[in-house]
């Protein structure tokens, strides 16, 4: 936890001012999981046929996906018409999310959700905070000093700060000299509730 805490504090004298936009869930990180659409995705399909691919540690996998919190807000999806109901600002192009299984590229319980899942394949996945982004962690909230933040005259709470490391943080209280910074991830400390269609399987070889 201090070595996290080091580091941090080490990336946040570079960083820069990102942007004014709120951190909001649902903002594109690694689009992870999602909650299920009765309208866009078909309902499960357990009579896979017969010899259909079933994806396994090592297989490159399509899925389409809806995340939702458990009060049933949508946070992000793959399907654009999903994104548009739910009022979630548009990206330029929506398309499945494609991942090698088991190869660290998704949050832990995300990439377990889909081994065994066959091509066609729908299923709901209920994920704690150990399986997602982990719970809040009180020493990722620091206090840094408005002069040492590149362009931050018009700084104001609810701005995303980016460091050269890649870590973001968003501005939670402003006093004048120092601005209190909150690098957790904005899913930190919730339960994630996801649909996953399997839409392809690339097995490995």
């Amino acid at each position: 936890m201090q070595n996290a805490l080091a580091i941090t504090l080490a990336f946040i004298l570079l960083l820069a001012f990102f942007g004014c936009a709120s951190q909001q869930a649902g903002q594109q990180e690694k689009a992870i999981e999602t909650g299920k659409t009765g309208d866009t995705m078909a309902k499960n399909n357990t009579s896979a046929a017969a010899g259909a691919k079933v994806a396994a540690k090592g297989d490159t996998v399509s899925v389409n996906y809806i995340g939702k919190l458990q009060d049933g807000t949508l946070f992000d999806t793959s399907i654009k018409e999903e994104a548009q109901k739910a009022g979630l600002p548009l990206r330029p192009s929506y398309e499945p999310l494609t991942f090698t299984v088991g190869a660290g590229q998704m949050i832990a319980g995300f990439d377990a959700g889909v081994v065994g899942m066959k091509e066609g394949e729908e299923k709901n996945v209920t994920l704690l905070p150990e399986q997602a982004y982990g719970e809040m962690q009180a020493d990722a909230v620091v206090s840094i000093p408005i002069a040492n933040i590149g362009n931050s005259e018009n700084i104001k709470v609810g701005d995303v700060l980016s460091a050269s490391s890649g870590a973001r943080g968003t501005v939670v209280e402003l006093n004048g000299t120092h601005a209190k910074i909150d690098f957790n991830h904005e899913l930190a400390g919730k339960t994630l509730v996801f649909t996953i269609r399997m839409v392809g399987i690339k097995k490995e070889k």
